[in-house]
């Protein structure tokens, strides 16, 4: 268990996860119309797998640069999502 840990493949499992959630609730909407549209889990999604992959490479030692770098496309994804969502 350490080692899907050290070198990351266990957030390799958790994105392919979300990809999975993703491609079902899609099909969900469009198969009955209920559920989330799908352009409305975009943000939300980026902004998950965003800090996933962030926690990926501070797992596997990158340098902080590029963990700073997926932590800043996790924010700009999440404020897109909350623009997107908010009502006056």
């Amino acid at each position: 268990m350490a080692e899907l840990f050290a070198n990351g493949r266990l957030i390799d499992l958790i994105l392919g996860l979300v990809v999975v959630e993703a491609i079902a609730l899609t099909v969900m909407h469009r198969v009955t119309g209920k559920g989330i549209a799908p352009r409305d889990l975009v943000g939300l999604l980026l902004a998950g797998a965003f800090l996933l992959v962030a926690v990926r490479f501070a797992l596997t030692g990158a340098e902080w640069v590029w963990i700073g770098l997926w932590l800043a496309l996790a924010l700009i994804a999440h404020l897109a999502d909350l623009a997107l969502r908010w009502r006056p």
